[in-house]
């Protein structure tokens, strides 16, 4: 069973910065890539994937809405993930589920979804 220990969430200002960590348990990186997506709580609205890792090649996958302002990373001996998200804007409010997938496919991940994800943390950018 796949486990997720999720943090790093809250309030920030606009233009601020955060970094949200997932540790997760219960599957071999052997087989599976990690990552995030997101969702407006409360709205219906899809799930927008984020980014991904996949340790195999040490290759990163980002959305267009935010390349060049998150960086994830992993590592893997702490099975553990982060996402630094800078330049926050109001649109990045959303809940933040961290994932574990076959693979970095972040159009398939919002048109599909994805095998494991966590419940999610918070994270709010006022303007």
């Amino acid at each position: 069973e796949v486990q997720f220990v999720e943090s790093g969430g809250g309030l920030v200002q606009a233009g601020g910065s955060l970094r949200l960590s997932c540790t997760a348990s219960g599957f071999s990186f052997d087989d599976y890539v990690i990552g995030w997506f997101r969702q407006v709580p409360g709205t219906g609205t899809e799930r927008e994937a984020v980014s991904c890792f996949n340790s195999g090649d040490n290759s990163a996958y980002y959305g267009d809405s935010v390349k060049g302002r998150f960086t994830i990373s992993l590592d893997i001996p702490k099975k553990t993930a982060y996402l630094e998200m800078n330049n926050l804007k109001p649109e990045d409010t959303a809940v933040y589920h961290c994932v574990v997938d076959p693979q970095c496919q972040l159009a398939e991940w919002e048109r599909y979804g994805v095998d494991y994800w966590g419940k999610g943390t918070l994270i709010t950018v006022s303007s």
